[in-house]
């Protein structure tokens, strides 16, 4: 079997290509990044080295799509994934807009004419930001929990289910992902090819590229180490806010499972398939706010000094965990690699690599 998987170089494409070789070495691993993330180009050799085939491409250009040939799945793990994206001063909403939605019809196309299957990663971030916004959430043991749920559809003490309002404003970063995804049924209804989604919550894990507002978890740890300045934004400025943790390697046994189901019936038609739309998360087992990362730091390494800005940005939200019962009930699917795990990898990949940001978080 060929796989393409798209912004192989970064943090989640080049941990699934390198699990892959590990799990499938049979498989046929191409890849394409365009290397505009800084500290990508730290992951392209090591690739070389497995024998995955690493293009310097862009999924916004087709003739370099054109130049790979057929594959018989793409994996898309290429975007701008920050949240702040469009409105942050760094990305404009145009180049957010051409890389994560223009991208995935330029990869939709290419599914189309070689007939491959297509499985995206999407995000959290294309749930209702109103919709979350109002849930009334309480502080217990420095961190938000919610309360009241009342009868908010697709809400629950276990998380935001996959039927959860999906309604804008999702934030600009958020919208390019659910146009793809909509996008990406419709092809694959229209011309007759496989088409999976998933829905991850915060991915994790050792030489993760991290920054304030994408891959937090990764960015508190290496900041903490490095004593670089951090601070707790929004929300009375305690830190309070929560967000469930995922590593990419456990996205691969699910993946490979999805491809085995390489089939474009409607689900009612395949056995014990209910949806091609997965929310993928640790939940809540895996969840932590920032006081809480700030207290692991502390007992790993030496307390610090956090500073506190009590005005919200755009975007931000109290409590975003995802609920994976559709999951674990039609993929046979959980986590295998619990929050302490995922934070004690990082924590080691730090002490290893004390400049770390330095390399990544331009």
């Amino acid at each position: 079997m060929k796989l393409l998987i798209t912004g192989i170089c970064g943090f989640v494409g080049s941990t699934f290509a390198n699990v892959l070789r590990e799990s499938f070495p049979e498989t046929d691993i191409i890849g394409i990044d365009n290397l505009s993330r800084a500290g990508a180009w730290v992951n392209r050799e090591p690739l070389l080295k497995t024998g995955v085939r690493v293009h310097h491409g862009d999924v916004r250009c087709e003739s370099d799509l054109a130049s790979i040939g057929p594959v018989d799945w793409v994996i898309d793990a290429a975007a701008i994934p920050s949240v702040m994206a469009g409105i942050d001063g760094l990305a404009s909403s145009r180049q957010l807009v051409e890389h994560n939605l223009i991208g995935t019809i330029n990869l939709l196309e290419y599914c189309k004419r070689h007939g491959a299957g297509f499985v995206l990663l999407s995000t959290s971030r294309v749930y209702s930001l109103e919709t979350l916004a109002a849930v009334k959430v309480e502080a217990r043991q420095n961190a938000f929990v919610p309360m009241d749920l009342g009868d908010l559809a697709g809400f629950s003490s276990s998380g935001i289910a996959e039927t959860f309002s999906t309604m804008p404003p999702v934030s600009l970063y958020g919208s390019t992902k659910v146009a793809s995804e909509q996008l990406a049924l419709e092809y694959g209804a229209a011309f007759g090819f496989p088409v999976w989604i998933n829905r991850c919550g915060v991915l994790a894990g050792a030489g993760q590229f991290g920054k304030p507002d994408q891959g937090i978890f990764a960015f508190w740890l290496h900041s903490w180490f490095e004593r670089k300045p951090l601070r707790y934004i929004g929300f009375g400025g305690a830190g309070y806010q929560v967000r469930d943790c995922l590593h990419p390697r456990d996205l691969v046994p699910l993946v490979m499972r999805q491809i085995g189901h390489g089939t474009n019936k409607p689900t009612s038609q395949i056995s014990g398939v209910s949806s091609r739309v997965y929310n993928i998360s640790g939940g809540v087992a895996s969840a932590r706010s920032l006081a809480q990362l700030s207290a692991w730091c502390s007992n790993r390494w030496q307390p610090g000094v956090v500073k506190t800005t009590r005005e919200s940005r755009p975007y931000d939200l109290p409590w975003v965990v995802l609920d994976s019962r559709r999951a674990e009930a039609d993929w046979d699917w959980q986590p295998s690699l619990d929050v302490d795990t995922i934070l004690s990898e990082i924590a080691d990949f730090a002490e290893r690599n004390p400049s770390w940001l330095g390399i990544s978080a331009n």
